[in-house]
């Protein structure tokens, strides 16, 4: 049986605060390499073992942390994107200080080229590769390219 795209497709919408911004980061961070559908069904679980995505408090975790969300079978247990995802959580603290929301960081991003956007973004955080950075964009309500023509301009670049 085939799901219907809607089905397959995660929400787009513009988060209401910072910790829905570092969920939309985190999910492009575990989903590179999984099924859409993998991740769906363990995001609640994520959610919780995340702390609801909080910005200060995921940027608090400790080793233990990362031990915790290791032996955490309900979420994909992947020690790299783990730690790259506190560490993303850090990353948005500094953001969120500098420009006062996430929001008002993509906003001083605003005028720049798509590709200039991406490359600002995925040198700040890590696991942000052309698709999460594209997921992540879509995923907020930002401006991207339409799939198939970005798609199309990443095979003839070789990415």
């Amino acid at each position: 049986m085939t799901v219907p795209d809607e089905e397959r497709i995660p929400p787009r919408a513009v988060p209401e605060d910072d910790a829905g911004y570092l969920e939309k980061i985190t999910q492009a961070v575990f989903q590179a390499g999984f099924s859409w559908q993998v991740i769906r069904q363990k995001w609640p679980n994520f959610q919780a073992a995340f702390a609801g995505f909080d910005v200060d408090k995921v940027a608090a975790f400790t080793e233990e942390d990362v031990e915790r969300l290791l032996e955490d079978k309900g979420i994909v247990r992947n020690g790299r994107k783990i730690e790259a995802s506190i560490h993303n959580a850090r990353v948005c603290q500094d953001l969120i200080r500098q420009h006062g929301s996430f929001y008002n960081y993509l906003r001083s991003l605003d005028g720049q080229a798509y590709n200039e956007r991406v490359k600002k973004f995925s040198r700040q955080f890590k696991f942000m590769g052309p698709m999460g950075a594209y997921f992540f964009f879509w995923s907020v309500g930002e401006d991207v390219p339409e799939y198939h023509t970005w798609r199309a301009e990443q095979e003839q670049s070789g990415r």
